[in-house]
């Protein structure tokens, strides 16, 4: 791991690979007894017996520290976006059920939802070809995925809606349906079907949620029909029939008065969420991350957890790492990205929550003061790109014609907030950078001379920058980017002053590989056999994602973890 003092804007800053093993190796598993017996070997490990040390081992828990002991028909671990649909729906379809939550409230909610063959598509016409649309999210995994796993999310999703729907407008502090955006789609020149709903009180504008969220409406309606979340309850290990073979049974929970044992007679379903919470793991399986990342916006208690758990009993988790990267994680000149600290207490130097200017198709150079990428590209596109110039960070210029160039860029999904913070609020952009102004963060001049130097350019890398304004000049006056090719309606001129600048890394959301399932979402161990009783869905499973989130297929990460969550407490309450 590196540390992020301002260390100039040289070569020498470039973030490199070194720490990483070293990182993995300082991990510690919390709540583990000293005891723990033998862990799983992955099908990936290193001879050395050094590349997994993230995983460590099972711990011992003895009968006679066993509290209490509890049974139910489907235990529900996670208290998330898919373990609250999960909830809802066994609630409806009357099947016991506990749901467990390590924390002391319901998780944060993802809004946006992607799905397809909903009625509000049909209200506006839009039609989805399945098979167009497996086969891209395929292509994005490079095809490491199983195309029948996305299938279920196709054809399932509609149905997923229109439950949700029917819930939550009947909740009276939420009262809403869901809306479908549609505006900007017809602008966009790669494949980017329509299938992102949101709730949204004011369909027109993005920022408009309720003040309840989806996960607290559904809390409220599983509630009112008898049925409550159990929080603290931090899981500690998955339990099988016998040792590394049968049925899952249950799980053994840690709780403020001593560990809890749940049964669960049908089913347990992991909905615990990724690892991006979980530093180590995220250097050992993720190392890109650490390469051109400088804020972390995650869940901290998506730790990797029920992923952990599920392979120390035998279950395969997908090789492929596929984090998810916005290119939002303001900071200041000279910062490098990467984690500063060791271990599990590692973080990332950026402050600000997330800089939605950052996901704008503007012009970003890296520390050489040159172009690198077409930035009219997926979120984590520029990120990776990132991750091999110096420092892993880029630089991002507009001028005062931003406003009405961020009109005409027409960008899609959570890119547009930007757009809606302009005219929901009436402010300038200036005036809502005004904190990023003061601080440090983004920088305007007169000149751009006198930018770059606020931006720390100096020497060659100076040059290199005022030259590849002139160029990006000439590209505009062409209408064609000729250097990357970007489309011609998302150049901008930087000509009108005042200039403006900030430099920017990735900002880390979440992970969305995680433990191979099938169709029904049972997870498989090392064979590619189903483990009876076990089940997962959300960022903890895996088999649809590889190196990337498909940001053009917009919340087709949320959707499915709803859908597959509602797929399983149907099966099994159908069982």
């Amino acid at each position: 791991m590196n540390g992020n003092a301002n260390n100039g804007l040289s070569r020498r800053g470039f973030l490199g690979m070194a720490g990483i093993a070293g990182a993995a190796a300082a991990l510690g598993i919390a709540g583990c007894a000293p005891n723990a017996s033998e862990s799983v070997k992955p099908d990936n490990e290193a001879e050395n017996g050094t590349e997994n040390d993230w995983l460590g081992t099972a711990p011992d828990i003895a009968e006679s520290d066993i509290v209490e002991t509890r049974e139910t028909d489907l235990l529900i671990v996670g208290a998330g976006n898919g373990g609250m649909v999960a909830a809802a729906t066994a609630t409806d379809e009357g099947l016991d059920f506990i749901i467990c939550e390590r924390n002391d409230h319901v998780q944060k909610t993802r809004d946006w939802i992607g799905a397809v063959d909903t009625s509000q598509q049909k209200e506006a016409d839009v039609h989805i070809d399945h098979l167009e649309l497996i086969n891209e999210l395929a292509r994005y995994a490079s095809y490491k995925c199983d195309m029948n796993v996305w299938r279920v999310w196709a054809d399932e999703s509609a149905d997923t809606m229109a439950y949700l729907d029917s819930v939550l407008s009947s909740v009276p502090e939420f009262g809403i349906t869901a809306s479908l955006d549609t505006v900007n789609f017809d602008k966009q020149t790669k494949y980017t079907p329509i299938i992102q709903h949101m709730y949204l009180q004011d369909p027109s504008n993005c920022l408009s949620s309720p003040e309840m969220k989806r996960n607290e409406a559904l809390e409220s309606y599983i509630a009112s029909k008898g049925k409550q979340v159990t929080y603290k309850h931090t899981l500690v290990k998955l339990e099988r029939e016998s040792e590394g073979a049968g049925r899952v049974t249950g799980a053994i929970f840690e709780t403020d008065n001593g560990y809890v044992r749940i049964n669960g007679k049908k089913g347990v379903l992991l909905a615990t969420g990724g690892y991006a919470g979980n530093p180590v793991m995220t250097e050992a399986l993720a190392p890109i991350v650490s390469q051109c990342t400088t804020r972390a916006n995650n869940t901290s208690s998506c730790d990797g957890s029920g992923i952990k758990a599920a392979m120390w009993i035998g279950a395969k988790k997908d090789q492929q790492p596929a984090p998810m990267l916005f290119a939002r994680g303001l900071v200041a000149p000279g910062v490098n990205a990467g984690y500063e600290g060791e271990g599990m207490d590692a973080v990332f130097p950026g402050t600000v929550h997330q800089f939605n200017l950052g996901t704008q198709p503007f012009m970003k150079v890296d520390r050489n003061g040159k172009r690198f990428i077409n930035e009219s590209t997926p979120y984590e596109a520029v990120c990776f790109a990132a991750a091999d110039h110096p420092g892993g960070v880029w630089c991002e210029i507009w001028d005062s014609n931003a406003e009405k160039d961020i009109e005409r860029f027409a960008t899609v999904g959570c890119s547009k907030v930007t757009a809606h913070l302009l005219a929901s609020t009436g402010k300038t952009l200036e005036e809502l950078n005004a904190e990023h102004i003061e601080n440090g963060l983004v920088f305007k001049a007169d000149t751009i001379d006198e930018l770059a130097d606020l931006l720390g350019f100096e020497g060659e890398a100076k040059t290199n920058f005022l030259a590849q304004v002139d160029r990006y000049n000439e590209l505009f006056d062409m209408q064609s980017d000729e250097d990357y090719g970007k489309e011609a309606f998302r150049l901008s001129e930087l000509r009108t002053p005042p200039f403006w600048g900030a430099w920017n890394g990735a900002c880390y959301l979440t992970t969305v590989d995680g433990l191979k399932i099938n169709a029904d979402m049972q997870v498989l161990d090392q064979e590619g056999s189903v483990i009876d009783g076990l089940y997962a869905a959300g960022d903890c499973s895996g088999s649809l994602f590889a190196d990337n989130y498909p940001e053009y297929m917009i919340g087709c990460a949320c959707g499915r973890t709803l859908t597959f969550s509602r797929h399983v407490a149907k099966k099994i309450a159908s069982e």
